[in-house]
């Protein structure tokens, strides 16, 4: 929808969920790497979610198929070109999954790009939290979280003190605060604040991923790291307005309509 060239890297059965995903993914314009999976044993994953008159989502997902992700479904290949590689830490339980995020991070850094991941929830932080704090200071170029997350990676109440440490850290951090500003820290530059503009939300799945979605989008594109920040909190805004996770709205009128662009 942003226009970018875009790639997909995961595991999908060829059911008949794992088919209509891979053929949506390509209809919107993203490469689907990897053809579904015939005779898995293992379905393609799926998630039901239950939204309350509030906007609140609770998700009982089952991973299927994608926790199986391994180093053979990364084709170094697929990154000839690439600027962004985005990982989802949901992903991360298993070791052939931490084998599979370190290869398609060695071969993002091997063509030129950057590479980083969401920290996904806090209770997936508590699981792998050492794994994730070497990822932090290690081959990770950027990383985004919530106040949760960033709390429980660093085993603090204090916010800002989660920060500080996860700054020194990694080269740029991002902390998004739900109805709050977004906190962007990158090394040798000023802290900036993605301003937030309240509104009800309808149904807030989605809103993470498509706040990196504008997020990417704006540091792909060589925009200000601010507003790369107010990118990402638009295109979180206008997802958390409807039900379902995929925008509805042209999110680059949006960002014109802002100036951003």
């Amino acid at each position: 929808m942003l226009g970018l060239k875009t790639a997909f890297i995961g595991r999908v059965a060829a059911d008949e969920i794992g088919q209509s995903y891979a053929a949506q993914t390509e209809a919107a314009g993203t490469a689907f790497v990897n053809a579904p999976v015939a005779g898995a044993g293992d379905p393609t994953s799926r998630s039901i979610i239950f939204v309350t008159p509030d906007g609140e989502r609770s998700m009982n997902t089952y991973l299927g198929i994608s926790a199986e992700l391994d180093e053979g479904d990364v084709d170094p290949a697929v990154f000839e070109g690439a600027g962004w590689l985005f990982l989802e830490g949901y992903l991360f339980d298993k070791d052939k999954g931490k084998a599979a995020f370190m290869k398609a991070a060695k071969a993002c850094h091997d063509a030129g790009g950057q590479a980083g991941i969401a920290l996904s929830d806090p209770f997936c932080v508590d699981r792998h939290r050492d794994d994730f704090r070497k990822l932090v200071a290690g081959p990770m170029d950027y990383v985004i979280g919530n106040a949760h997350e960033w709390t429980s990676l660093y085993q603090t109440e204090d916010l800002e003190a989660a920060l500080l440490q996860a700054s020194a850290d990694c080269g740029m951090i991002v902390c998004t605060r739900s109805g709050e500003d977004a906190i962007l820290i990158r090394r040798g530059e000023d802290r900036v604040f993605a301003p937030v503009h309240k509104i009800v939300p309808v149904d807030a799945t989605g809103a993470g991923d498509q706040f990196a979605a504008g997020l990417i989008y704006g540091l792909a594109t060589g925009a200000p790291l601010a507003v790369a920040g107010r990118m990402g909190c638009i295109a979180a805004a206008e997802v958390i307005a409807h039900v379902g996770p995929r925008p509805e709205r042209d999110l680059l009128a949006d960002f014109r309509a802002e100036g951003l662009i």
